[in-house]
């Protein structure tokens, strides 16, 4: 009787496993049915678009995203952490297949992503990790080769060593505080000195002139300014023109942006460092996209895919793009033959 009621339970669990696997897979059957039968729809909230590269990733991303059948909800959250939030909680409401977030606060955001994940909304970080929540996919550039990047080209342009401004974005933004660790790393052990230290409150470009002012008053002189970003420099450089210093201090930035650009071969940038954004946008929409028909990115990511571990303990798949530094001798090869920016408006001034 007793080994009859084991035999019994044992088949009541078989049925019971194989009934369960039945209804995963009628499941997953069921969610390629629904995406199949309904337009796909992204969700994607910026940060801002006050800086130009971010206008750039809006219309490539979302183009990409048309072609491949989607249709692409932007927001942009002005640099607003509250109304980001607002704005994923209605992505949420309106059932997206997959939100794609460029963070104000790569340090808050956690529960309204959890909500989005919990409901089975894929959530791609773009540029910036999240790090108080796990994400799906984490695409960006390696923010720290920036900051290495940038360093190298000041110790080649002061082999003697000198005195360093730097002027880094918000500390919220992770990915300026990676290019100011590779940059400290990079310089460790080096002739250059950081005299002057300021970040950059939401990445106002305003904040670029106020440093300069500032560090001519306290310290008086100083050979290079390190730039978050080139709308920084722009300002740093603004700051320096008015004392006659344009083209005489070292000053890098990052982003390849026109005006930088131009700067550049008029003499008054050193460098910049140029982000394959095109490739980046893409790369973002297309996962997106894969992700909303419930597809696997492993191919995707093969020969470049690791995991990135955020400040909250999370592995987040992780696809990187390696930056260039730009200069007045490699323009052409960087900016200009990759259709980056025409040749017509780099060169307007010089030629």
């Amino acid at each position: 009787m007793y080994k009859k009621k084991w035999r019994l339970l044992s088949i009541c669990l078989a049925a019971a496993m194989l009934l369960a696997s039945c209804n995963t897979a009628e499941k997953q059957g069921d969610k390629k049915e629904d995406q199949k039968s309904k337009e796909l729809k992204i969700g994607i909230t910026f940060d801002t678009f006050v800086l130009e590269r971010w206008i750039r990733d809006r219309e490539i991303f979302v183009n990409t995203a048309k072609k491949l059948g989607a249709q692409v909800d932007v927001q942009n959250a002005n640099g607003d952490v509250k109304k980001q939030e607002r704005q994923i909680r209605q992505f949420i409401e309106e059932g997206v297949d997959t939100i794609v977030v460029i963070p104000v606060d790569c340090y808050t955001l956690s529960e309204v992503i959890t909500q989005a994940r919990e409901k089975g909304i894929d959530v791609i970080s773009y540029d910036r990790l999240l790090q108080s929540t796990g994400a799906d996919l984490y695409v960006t550039v390696d923010s720290g080769k920036v900051g290495r990047l940038m360093a190298d080209t000041m110790m080649e342009k002061l082999p003697d060593g000198g005195d360093v401004v730097l002027i880094s974005g918000p500390k919220a933004d992770t990915n300026s505080m990676d290019v100011l660790n590779g940059f400290k790393a990079e310089i460790e052990g080096s002739k250059l000195n950081i005299v002057s230290e300021t970040n950059a409150k939401s990445w106002a470009p305003e904040n670029g002139f106020q440093a300069v002012t500032e560090a001519f008053q306290d310290i008086r002189e100083f050979d290079a300014v390190m730039c978050g970003n080139d709308g920084l420099a722009g300002y740093a450089i603004k700051a320096l023109s008015e004392r006659q210093m344009a083209g005489k201090v070292i000053v890098t930035g990052q982003d390849a942006d026109l005006d930088a650009c131009q700067r550049i071969v008029e003499g008054t940038q050193t460098m910049t460092v140029y982000k394959p954004i095109e490739e980046l946008a893409r790369i973002a929409a297309e996962c997106a996209v894969k992700l909303a028909k419930g597809e696997s990115l492993v191919g995707d990511l093969i020969g470049r895919s690791e995991y990135k571990v955020n400040k909250n303990g999370d592995q987040v798949p992780y696809y990187g793009l390696d930056p260039v530094a730009v200069t007045a001798d490699n323009m052409d090869e960087v900016i200009i033959d990759s259709g980056f920016h025409p040749r017509s408006d780099v060169y307007l001034n010089v030629e």
